[in-house]
């Protein structure tokens, strides 16, 4: 089976056990901090993912790492994937939680990079234009600062690409140009 299903049906698993205990925020908070360690800490993904460490010695650095502060279905549900030999999937099965928990809450989330920091009422206009888009009230962004866009913005939802950036502009006709064949006349 493909680690994407695994995954898939791990989060599902952990989501819907979540709910059902009523401790569905403390388990994503969990659920996002070890995606933050994760990103911050890349031996802790080699860790993961290695087949030399073997699966006690994993599920202790998990414990020593969150075990003092995690809720208790979190730590049982770390144990049981590393008991399994399937920590590999650790973190695709986090950020697959973080996904299922946002579509059980209605939650879009939408990635925006600008030159500048966003100013509230340009925030309002972000979260205007993804209610369009997706339809959903509850918006999350998730902001950016790109000093290579020169200006304007870059807007990602789901699939959907804005780019207003001038940097983006650009390209389209640095491409138009290239694209162009010139007949040479004497």
């Amino acid at each position: 089976m493909s680690d994407i299903k695994v995954a898939s049906r791990y989060a599902k698993a952990l989501l819907e056990l979540a709910i059902e205990k009523k401790q569905l925020e403390e388990v994503t908070a969990d659920i996002k901090e070890l995606l933050a360690v994760a990103e911050a800490n890349r031996e802790f993904q080699l860790l993961l993912h290695s087949p030399i460490v073997n699966a006690d010695k994993k599920k202790n650095v998990i414990h020593a790492l969150f075990g003092k502060h995690a809720n208790a279905i979190t730590l049982s549900f770390y144990d049981i994937v590393t008991r399994k030999n399937r920590s590999n999937v650790l973190v695709s099965t986090a950020k697959e939680f973080v996904r299922q928990y946002n579509v059980h809450k209605g939650i879009q989330v939408a990635y925006v990079t600008t030159t500048i920091p966003l100013t509230d009422e340009l925030r309002k206009s972000f979260q205007s234009i993804v209610t369009d888009i997706s339809g959903m009230k509850n918006i999350e962004l998730v902001e950016k600062i790109n000093p290579d866009l020169i200006g304007g913005f870059v807007l990602k939802v789901n699939d959907k690409l804005l780019d207003d950036s001038v940097s983006g502009k650009l390209r389209t006709l640095r491409t138009r140009l290239a694209q162009r064949y010139f007949v040479k006349t004497y």
